[in-house]
């Protein structure tokens, strides 16, 4: 049911994204409860979402995206960094580089540390499988009946992609079958959200069937203004359409998913939140809460990029007549270059000895190219985005006014810490004795990026903070907590501290950043969350996950074949 909203709902889920469309599915399958779902975009109908290589136009397109720009970065010189957030049917899903990768189990285990009761690795896994499709069919680790289809794209047929794979065993790391199994460290193929070719957001995996519904209302172009309050009691919300201010109750509850930065900033327009933000905007305060809209944590990410002497790369198919011939294949058959995001080989590993678990994380691009589609430089090349995954660095989210339309200040307050600036010595480092491995000498050529001595501190400071890209994954904003914590926002249930009606259910609620992209355990909160909403006990499932030999003494597996002391570029 669509586009024809009454004024009382059972539930009101605000934010049709990667938890959005998981929650509106679920809670609409009990017929005898209603549930709206509003959201501020349109339908995701347009063939460049849906078409996994053109992965770089939704992102930049207005119609698809909030386009937020953060605040300038005092750790970056002052540079501003791009903040694409999905405002469309799947939100961010429908935007992202399809990449699926659910963090190391660690991460989860660190929730409960961090005040999440009932979220360690153990109570998340069900609902990750719950969520899947694998390709592989379900086992101990993977799901093989759920609504989302990951698979390994098309099966690495660029020999670029086993090569990196090589060079990672070479180097003294590990090779893992699948690192959303049972060995979440190594190298190997990576996995993404698409299903026959095409891309599997939220919105084609839960939202689509659910649509028929008559217990389910979706209203798309729905701005959301503010929640409604009596008291410490959520009621509803209030939203603008077209240019008319609606308003609906929640007889049940109300459940934010509006993401990161959607989600702190409508509670900050609706009185909820630290007073000093709400005074200097403008905003009554109606529940202080300081922790809305601080601990805001992303990763970050830089292009190792070389030269390829083979003629083997993406590189050779960006020209109109070859995005023609990709373009049609793909229409016809949702097979080729067309039905892959060319993320299809990866890597995980740690920095350093003492750590249990990875901190850095490898894509691999047969190709040298830009976030905006184009070449990087003229032929054929190659690249590595890679950056450490557990930043300390915090940031803020913050209203500027009491309007849905004034913009909000996004500070990530990157590169803070002198930990977070070693992270990065060391992961540049790394990651180049990983690339000059014998695997690659007959493809790789001169290093076009960072090409900087890296034995010398300042010149690697100097070039991450002028070249380091955000990997737009904004999170932690809202952030789950034990009550004793007076930055908790939400219960280890997703309810908001001090209010009745009323539950946060999107990455912002993540108490840390895990170790991998954030779609895959935003749908399992969802998916999780959907369970407590409805009273039913949530379910455990305890695996055995690899751990790595030594990890307390050493920083890899192996000696490499090929030793690479820091210094100049090859």
């Amino acid at each position: 049911m669509n586009q024809s909203p009454v004024s009382d709902y059972d539930y009101i889920v605000i934010g049709a994204g990667s938890a959005g469309c998981v929650l509106a599915n679920r809670l609409s399958e009990d017929p005898a409860r209603s549930v709206l779902l509003l959201e501020a975009g349109k339908d995701d109908r347009s063939l460049f979402i849906r078409m996994p290589t053109a992965l770089s136009i939704p992102m930049n397109t207005p119609r698809f995206s909030w386009g937020y720009w953060g605040e300038p970065e005092p750790g970056l010189d002052g540079r501003r960094m791009d903040c694409a957030r999905g405002k469309v049917l799947g939100g961010s899903s429908a935007i992202n580089g399809m990449v699926y990768v659910r963090g190391h189990a660690d991460d989860f285990d660190q929730w409960v540390e961090a005040g999440a009761t009932g979220w360690s690795y153990a109570d998340c896994l069900p609902y990750f499988k719950r969520a899947e499709r694998w390709m592989g069919g379900e086992d101990a680790y993977r799901g093989g009946e759920g609504p989302v289809d990951t698979c390994n794209g098309n099966n690495m047929k660029n020999p670029l992609y086993t090569a990196f794979i090589a060079a990672g065993e070479e180097a003294g790391y590990g090779r893992t079958e699948d690192y959303n199994g049972y060995r979440q460290e190594g190298f190997g193929a990576m996995h993404m959200t698409v299903r026959r070719g095409e891309r599997c957001s939220t919105d084609w995996a839960y939202l689509a069937p659910a649509r028929k519904r008559p217990n389910l209302t979706v209203v798309t172009e729905a701005e959301v203004d503010k929640l409604t309050l009596s008291g410490k009691q959520v009621t509803g919300v209030r939203y603008q359409r077209r240019g008319e201010m609606c308003e609906a109750s929640a007889r049940r509850e109300v459940i934010l998913s509006a993401g990161s930065i959607g989600s702190p900033a409508i509670l900050q327009r609706s009185g909820v939140g630290p007073s000093h933000v709400l005074a200097e905007a403008g905003v009554p305060v109606q529940h202080e809460l300081p922790g809305v809209g601080e601990n805001l944590q992303d990763h970050l990410e830089v292009y190792f990029q070389y030269r390829c002497k083979a003629a083997i790369t993406v590189n050779g198919h960006l020209g109109w007549l070859a995005k023609l011939r990709i373009g049609v294949q793909w229409v016809l058959t949702k097979t080729g270059l067309g039905a892959t995001n060319h993320f299809e080989s990866c890597g995980f590993i740690r920095s350093r000895a003492g750590l249990a678990s990875p901190d850095i994380q490898y894509h691999f691009l047969p190709a040298a190219i830009r976030y905006d589609g184009k070449a990087a430089f003229e032929g054929h090349g190659f690249q590595v985005h890679v950056g450490p995954n557990k930043p300390e660095s915090r940031g803020t989210v913050r209203i500027s006014g009491p309007n849905a339309r004034d913009e909000p200040k996004i500070l990530f307050n990157y590169l803070a810490t002198e930990q977070d600036r070693q992270d990065w010595r060391t992961c540049l480092r790394l990651t180049r004795e990983i690339l000059q491995q014998p695997a690659l000498d007959d493809y790789r050529g001169d290093e076009i990026q960072p090409a900087v001595d890296l034995s010398d501190d300042d010149a690697i400071d100097r070039w991450v903070r002028d070249n380091v890209e955000t990997a737009y994954h904004p999170s932690c904003s809202c952030k789950m907590g034990a009550a004793d914590d007076a930055m908790a926002v939400v219960d280890p249930e997703c309810r908001v501290r001090g209010l009745d009606g009323l539950r946060v259910v999107d990455s912002s609620i993540f108490p840390t950043i895990p170790n991998g992209n954030l779609n895959a355990p935003t749908i399992m909160v969802a998916e999780r969350a959907s369970d407590l909403i409805r009273g039913k006990i949530p379910v455990r499932e305890e695996v055995t996950v690899w751990e790595a030999p030594e990890w307390q003494h050493r920083q890899r597996e192996g000696a490499p074949v090929r030793p690479v002391p820091a210094g100049p570029a090859a």
